[in-house]
């Protein structure tokens, strides 16, 4: 699917498909006109999404990079254009299940090109409500808060999943268990995946506001705010992926001191009271070996002495170990 949107100088905005780019095409070429075009492609095939930016001057080896499954995220400049490849979202929720859509930026003085194989929350939202505003301002706005809107996807399903954390850490107190073990384990997987993700668009984020990039001037206020909005966003999102990280990870630590404490506890039990028999079963096996010649065994009140020797040890036994805090 390819979707086309132009917006003029004079106010002007058009959507439609690859016949207003070639609108845009021959007003550029005609008149030098500086309206401005963004190219949405969506599950294209390559062929079709590399003469389409072949037509844009776009470099051979960022139309290549941009056609690389699971590329890292990156921010390159080229000639004419600067390339930006972006890790946004399918689909998320509050689980942390999330589904990955690569996307990938061709941002030009006057046109923007996205590509992406699947459903992209933030270009589809955008392209319905405010692209054609941002566009009109420049290509690079409409770039630029097309992450910041993915990054406040990944937002809203974060904040909701600090909830389910919170309940998730009561109930490992009050409840603790091996299903919810898993569950935090599989949490903490999550969350690594994410980490990874939000630490290459901190990095993209941060070389914004550190260099330069000619498509992305600086030097423009608007353009300015929307980079750091864009950074302070993505530092906020991995600040809080670690700290959920973490959290998870205290988590396990204490569930595993828990449970060690409670198996130490009742290893004390069955110590002591294996400690209290022993000298019980060592008198029991001694008298009866049934030797000929124990003179015990011919005694009238033996019986009575052996059972409250055994009585006295046993009580004396139990004392000392309440004494020693055992149980």
């Amino acid at each position: 699917m390819i979707r086309v949107l132009m917006t003029t100088p004079e106010g002007d905005t058009r959507e439609g498909d690859l016949a207003l780019f070639e609108t845009w095409l021959a007003e550029r070429e005609g008149s030098g006109a500086d309206a401005h075009v963004w190219i949405d492609m969506q599950g294209e095939g390559e062929e079709n999404e590399r003469r389409i930016l072949e037509r844009l001057g776009c470099h051979p080896l960022a139309i290549q990079d941009a056609h690389k499954e699971r590329h890292p995220p990156k921010i390159e400049e080229f000639d004419n254009h600067t390339l930006i490849i972006y890790r946004g979202i399918a689909s998320f929720d509050a689980e942390l299940n999330f589904v990955p859509q690569q996307v990938s930026f061709f941002v030009g003085e006057t046109f923007l090109v996205t590509l992406h194989g699947g459903l992209a929350m933030s270009i589809d939202r955008l392209f319905k409500e405010q692209g054609g505003e941002l566009l009109r301002q420049s290509p690079e706005r409409v770039a630029l808060r097309t992450m910041y809107l993915s990054a406040g996807y990944y937002l809203d399903s974060l904040l909701e999943f600090e909830n389910a954390l919170s309940d998730l850490e009561d109930e490992l107190q009050d409840n603790g268990n091996d299903q919810l073990m898993r569950q935090i384990t599989q949490y903490r997987s999550r969350l690594v995946k994410m980490r990874r993700v939000f630490n290459y668009h901190k990095n993209i984020t941060q070389e914004l506001v550190a260099y330069d990039y000619e498509h992305l001037p600086r030097q423009n206020d608007e353009t300015l705010h929307a980079i750091n909005d864009v950074s302070e966003r993505f530092e906020r999102l991995y600040t809080l992926t670690q700290m959920y990280y973490d959290i998870c990870g205290d988590l396990v630590d204490g569930y595993i001191s828990i449970t060690s404490h409670q198996l130490n506890n009742t290893m004390r039990m069955l110590t002591v009271i294996t400690a209290i028999f022993v000298p019980l079963t060592f008198i029991a096996g001694l008298y009866g070996m049934n030797f000929t010649y124990m003179p015990e065994l011919n005694y009238r009140y033996g019986y009575f002495v052996v059972m409250g020797v055994m009585g006295v040890i046993t009580v004396w036994l139990v004392w000392l170990f309440k004494r020693m805090r055992w149980f």
